[in-house]
């Protein structure tokens, strides 16, 4: 997912194929959200010190979401 995140934010740049690379970009997170919640379960059943970013990456997600869409308009 990271070559991807790289990609769609190259795509970005131009504003010709910023809509495109905005709704993909949504896609990806919305795509990864389940391996982060079940990053943050592991987390919180082992224990884990840093289940705090675990947690914090959730709704963080959301507001990049909402940030993405923004530049899903010309």
């Amino acid at each position: 997912s990271g070559v991807l995140e790289i990609v769609f934010g190259l795509l970005l740049i131009p504003e010709s194929t910023r809509p495109m690379a905005a709704w993909l970009v949504i896609a990806l997170l919305i795509a990864v959200f389940p391996a982060n919640m079940q990053m943050a379960i592991n987390f919180y059943q082992k224990q884990k010190p840093t289940l705090w970013i675990a947690i914090l990456r959730l709704p963080l997600q959301l507001v990049l979401i909402y940030w993405a869409w923004i530049y899903t308009k010309k």
